[in-house]
């Protein structure tokens, strides 16, 4: 995977894992771990924490836990990350070995499960792609396999691998729409005219659902590992997944994929490893998708515009977080915070304009 452990010399010292019970936990349920365990923390933040597990005998996996102080309900719930990637074991989609799940918060504070590891890199920024797919042919590789993926993991028989009641199937866009503008409403921090605009706008141009799936909801080349040829070896970070329009899933990877010589305002934390060339183009995306999944996609600007306007309701919370020094560091850029809602926003319009 693509991180560096943390220093700590310590097995003690690693916020988040209460290292003796845990590693009692794992040797008792991960098959041939064998003690003592070292952890280092590969990511953490605002999301679930992810660490490696080494044993002493050269195995290596990944074990995942909500923030700290959270018990791991709602988005950080341990227990649906572990089940989609264990349905998914075995399907078309690659996704890491579902290796054990302990829901006993006396263990460790909170729920956590343990994975394997899946071979390559994460490529999400162009210096990365630089370092780790120099050559065309890799890049062309890997924008064919993100799509390829993302096809098969719209068209997994939801019921054959035991998800079909995991979440509601139908009204999805109803769904996140009700949500967002609730959002919206408590985060707020100025009135923005245009966002209440493009909320009566995507009510009114909303399209029936035509197809039902697995929606990962965060489905980008930063969450996806590959090798060194291109080959897409897993798909990461299932924090948000649920069932309902995968149309949706298009929208918002077509959002993040930024074609180089692209005048439209960088609005995404990390810039849109695609920037660095030699990848699909966005119409080579869409014609690949439904050459694979056999869907409709012509009404994709809609979804592209819902998921602007998605993003701009999330990023307008996260600039009021900042604003109310609710995160750990307030070293930011509080202008670009705020004008990339503004941002967001007008992509958006600019993307409903054409339907009405």
């Amino acid at each position: 995977m693509n991180a560096v452990p943390s220093p700590d010399a310590s097995p003690d010292a690693v916020p988040g894992i209460d290292h003796a019970p845990v590693e009692r936990w794992i040797a008792a349920n991960v098959p041939g771990v064998v003690p003592p365990l070292r952890f280092s923390l590969i990511s953490g933040g605002h999301s679930n924490i992810t660490y490696f597990v080494d044993d002493s005998a050269g195995f290596r996996a990944v074990v995942r836990r909500p923030p700290l102080g959270s018990h791991g309900g709602n988005a950080h719930d341990m227990g649906r990350e572990f089940r989609v990637i264990d349905a998914l074991n075995g399907s078309a989609v690659p996704v890491p070995k579902a290796l054990a799940l302990c829901t006993d918060e006396a263990v460790n504070g909170s729920p956590f499960y343990v994975m394997g590891c899946v071979p390559g890199q994460v490529v999400d920024n162009p210096g990365r792609v630089e370092s780790f797919l120099p050559g065309a042919a890799a890049r062309r590789r890997a924008g064919e396999q993100i799509v390829d993926v993302m096809a098969a993991l719209h068209q997994v028989d939801i019921d054959a691998v035991g998800l079909g009641q995991s979440a509601r199937r139908e009204g999805f866009l109803d769904r996140q729409l009700k949500r967002l503008v609730s959002v919206w409403a408590q985060n707020k921090t100025r009135e923005l005219p245009l966002m209440e605009e493009l909320r009566t706008r995507l009510i009114e141009l909303k399209p029936e659902q035509r197809y039902t799936g697995i929606v990962h909801s965060d489905y980008r080349m930063g969450n996806v590992m590959f090798d060194a040829d291109g080959t897409l070896t897993g798909v990461l970070d299932w924090v948000l997944w649920t069932l309902g329009d995968p149309l949706s899933d298009l929208g918002f990877m077509l959002n993040n994929w930024y074609e180089p010589g692209d005048t439209t305002p960088q609005v995404w934390m990390e810039v849109p490893p695609t920037l660095a060339g030699g990848f699909l183009s966005r119409d080579e995306v869409l014609a690949r998708y439904a050459e694979r999944t056999g869907f409709d996609v012509s009404g994709i600007q809609y979804y592209r515009a819902f998921q602007h306007w998605k993003i701009a309701v999330i990023a307008e919370g996260v600039k009021r977080r900042y604003e109310n020094a609710a995160m750990a560091s307030n070293d930011v850029d509080f202008e670009h915070l705020s004008q990339r809602v503004v941002n967001m926003a007008e992509l958006a319009n600019d993307l409903l304009r054409d339907l009405g």
